[in-house]
């Protein structure tokens, strides 16, 4: 699934990781929707944002 880029950043979501695509000045996030991942997590570090995608790989 492809998630697309806003214009926009998504309300209350930090996001410090300056190498992915939907990355926005300000530590914040342009993608239109985000994924957390796995189902079944106890624990914070057991998480995963699977919406990340290097800025690098997407560049026309």
């Amino acid at each position: 699934m492809r998630i697309e880029k806003t214009n926009d950043y998504l309300e209350g979501v930090k996001c410090i990781v300056n190498t992915c695509y939907y990355w926005l000045e300000g530590n914040r996030c342009s993608a239109e929707k985000i994924e957390i991942q796995p189902r079944n997590a106890t624990t914070s570090s057991e998480t995963d944002c699977a919406t990340f995608r290097p800025a690098d790989s997407l560049r026309a």
